[in-house]
């Protein structure tokens, strides 16, 4: 590829990932330093603070906290610090901002307002030296390395990892489960480029969208709506696949591509009668996971299986392939969504 070509940099940073996730794991005794403090300071409450592909990371990690260390968790509005001026009482409360460039302005008033209430904040970020891991009292490196292009992969899926591995060292663990990623990863992207290609051949022309998952997979929807539409500039909608029965699956007709994500686990369990329902509306469905053969689909990316709790980390792989894939074959560049910079500063 030369520097001109469209997509070149979301293709190579995908194709890292395996090389990321063993940099990422290779960390884990300080990610685990981190854990070590949150388990002595046994917190009563764990609140998540991100936004954009991040939110979808701290969505995974609301998961991980509430079924790993049975904690309630809950996603921050951001907001009610810095537009609203909110002070509540953090006391015994950990926080968690997840931001890959440490940037957004926030993300960091909020993290440092709520150190002030007494919260114990972390800031898990791609950008140890920035303005966001300053504010926090304690910071986790995701060690993605420079991302390029402005659809974030590496960095996202790193993030994902150095969550897991950080609540994982709260309840003790050291990482087992996420030991075999790094190969996995490798394994996956070496295997998907058929069924990819058929998926993007498939999709190329449809303007609408939906994506679905249950458990830890409903991150990896929302991850892969978010792709679809800042790459290819569909009209992607996420979904549970509980609040996709509960209302959304009557607008899913013919002219709908639907991507389910089934993974091996409690989740992809609950994912067939989705996936049958959604099919009997006559979808076009396309499954995404280790247990993507084993339901009614149209179509089926199969990966390595894996423990339920870490398959995330794999499912989004294939997503970020078919985003890539469907804005090259619709004209666009990936590297350069239109609108869209690297750092999004809100407030």
């Amino acid at each position: 590829m030369t520097d001109e070509t469209p997509g070149r940099h979301m293709s190579a940073e995908i194709a890292q990932q395996p090389e990321v996730f063993s940099a990422v794991t290779a960390t884990r005794p300080s990610i685990a330093s981190v854990g070590g403090v949150i388990a002595e300071r046994a917190p009563r409450f764990v609140l998540l603070a991100a936004r954009g592909s991040s939110d979808h990371a701290a969505l995974y990690a609301k998961y991980l906290t509430e079924v790993l260390l049975e904690l309630p968790a809950g996603l921050v509005s951001a907001s009610t610090t810095t537009l609203y001026n909110a002070k509540p009482d953090l006391r015994d409360i950990l926080y968690v901002t997840v931001s890959q460039s440490g940037g957004s302005p926030d993300l960091i008033e909020a993290t440092a307002a709520a150190r002030d209430r007494g919260a114990l904040t972390v800031a898990v970020t791609n950008n140890p030296e920035s303005e966001l891991a300053g504010a926090a009292e304690l910071s986790v490196d995701v060690n993605a390395g420079v991302e390029k292009a402005v659809a974030a992969t590496k960095t996202y899926t790193a993030t994902l990892l150095a969550l897991y591995l950080l609540i994982d060292s709260v309840r003790g663990g050291r990482g087992e489960k996420a030991a075999a990623l790094p190969e996995l990863a490798a394994q996956a992207l070496s295997t998907i480029d058929s069924p990819v290609e058929e998926a993007v051949a498939r999709y190329r022309f449809v303007e609408r969208m939906v994506t679905t998952g249950r458990g830890y997979s409903s991150a990896t929807a929302a991850e892969g709506a978010l792709k679809l539409a800042e790459t290819s500039y569909l009209a992607a909608r996420a979904y549970s696949g509980a609040d996709l029965l509960h209302g959304p699956v009557a607008a899913i007709d013919s002219d709908t591509g639907v991507v389910a994500v089934t993974s091996a686990g409690r989740g992809g369990e609950a994912m067939r009668d989705v996936v049958d329902t959604v099919r009997q509306r006559g979808a076009d469905v396309l499954a995404v996971g280790s247990a993507a053969a084993d339901v009614p689909a149209s179509s089926r990316i199969v990966l390595p299986e894996t423990a339920e709790e870490v398959a995330p980390i794999l499912e989004v792989l294939p997503l970020q392939r078919l985003a890539l894939g469907l804005s090259l074959a619709r004209g666009g560049d990936p590297d350069n969504p239109r609108g869209l910079s690297k750092v999004t500063r809100t407030r």
